[in-house]
C-alpha cells in the first residue's frame, strides 16, 4: 500500500523533463561502472534514479533562472548554463552512484579515493573537496530525500505477495529473471515504451498529444514491476502465465490487459517484432 501511494504521489507531479536522463548510454554507462565496483542490483537502481531525479530539478532550476534573466533584459544565458550541466555532468553521475552505494549498506561502498581515481582515468582532475561538493550538491537538490523506492523493490515487493498469496513460483529463477529484463527494460527503455504505445492506441503514428499523455506510463514503477514479472513467468512457466497475470491484476488493480500488451511489448524487443 505504501508503495503504491509513493508511485501515485511521483506520477501526480511529473516534470516534462522526466525520464530523460535515463537515456540507454547513461543507463549502461552507470551499470557498467556499478559492476566495476561490486556494488549489488538494489544500488545501481538507485543510482540511476539518482541521476535521473537530481538532472531533472536541475534543469527546471536552470530553466526558470535563465527566463528569469531574460525578463529582466539581460539575455539568453542558457548556452553558458548548458555547458554548466556538461561539464559537471560525470561528477555528478559518479556522486550518484557514491550515494546510492552508501544507501544500500553493502561492504563495497565507494570511497572517495576510489571515484577519484576512476576520475582521474578519465583524464578529470577534481580533487576530494569538489567530489564532497558535488555529492553535497546532489543531496541538496534532493532535499536529503534520496533513499527513494527503485522498480526493483516493487519487483522483490510484488514476488513477496505472490508467494505469500500461495501463487506457486520457481522463486530464483524467476527473481533471477525479473533482474535480466529490469536490466534489459532501462537499456531498451525508448523501444519497449514505443512499442507499447502504438499497442495501446493501436496506431502506428501516434499524435505529440498522445505521446505526452503516455509519460505518466512510462514512468509507472508498478506498472513496470508487474510487466516484468508477467513477461518472467511466461518466459519461464507459460502453464502457469495466466494465473499469475490474474494474480497481479488482483493485488494491484492493473487490469489484465494492460499487464499483458506491457509483456507483448517487452518479448517483441527481446525476441524480435518479426517474430509472432
Amino acid at each position: 500500500i505504501r508503495l503504491a501511494a509513493e508511485n501515485e504521489q511521483h506520477l501526480s507531479v511529473l516534470p516534462e523533463e522526466a525520464g530523460c536522463f535515463r537515456e540507454p548510454r547513461i543507463v549502461e554507462f552507470m551499470f557498467l561502472l556499478a559492476d566495476q565496483w561490486h556494488l549489488d542490483q538494489a544500488a545501481r537502481y538507485q543510482a540511476v534514479e539518482l541521476l535521473e531525479r537530481f538532472m531533472t530539478k536541475q534543469v527546471e532550476q536552470i530553466s526558470k533562472s535563465s527566463r528569469r534573466h531574460c525578463e529582466q533584459g539581460g539575455g539568453s544565458s542558457w548556452s553558458s548554463l548548458e555547458d554548466r550541466i556538461y561539464n559537471t555532468f560525470v561528477l555528478r553521475l559518479v556522486s550518484c552512484v557514491q550515494l546510492a552505494s552508501k544507501l544500500s549498506l553493502h561492504y563495497n561502498r565507494v570511497t572517495s579515493d576510489v571515484a577519484l581515481k576512476f576520475l582521474q582515468s578519465l583524464k578529470y582532475s577534481y580533487t576530494k573537496q569538489e567530489l564532497l561538493e558535488s555529492e553535497l550538491a546532489v543531496l541538496k537538490a534532493l532535499h536529503f530525500q534520496v533513499n527513494v523506492s527503485t522498480p526493483l523493490a516493487y519487483v522483490e515487493l510484488l514476488l513477496e505477495v505472490l508467494g505469500y498469496n500461495g501463487c506457486l513460483l520457481p522463486t530464483k529463477p524467476l527473481h533471477q529473471m525479473c533482474i535480466e529484463l529490469l536490466d534489459f527494460s532501462y537499456l531498451a527503455r525508448d523501444a519497449i515504451y514505443d512499442t507499447l504505445l502504438k499497442i495501446t492506441i493501436e496506431n502506428s503514428a501516434p499524435s505529440k498529444l498522445q505521446v505526452a499523455k503516455f509519460l505518466t506510463v512510462k514512468e509507472d514503477f508498478m506498472l513496470l514491476a508487474v510487466g516484468i514479472i508477467s513477461t518472467s513467468m511466461f518466459i519461464l512457466n507459460p502453464g502457469h502465465w495466466k494465473q499469475v497475470v490474474e494474480h497481479l491484476n488482483c493485488i494491484t488493480g492493473i487490469t489484465s490487459q494492460s499487464i499483458r500488451e506491457f509483456s507483448d511489448a517487452v518479448l517483441k524487443q527481446v525476441i524480435g517484432s518479426t517474430t509472432p
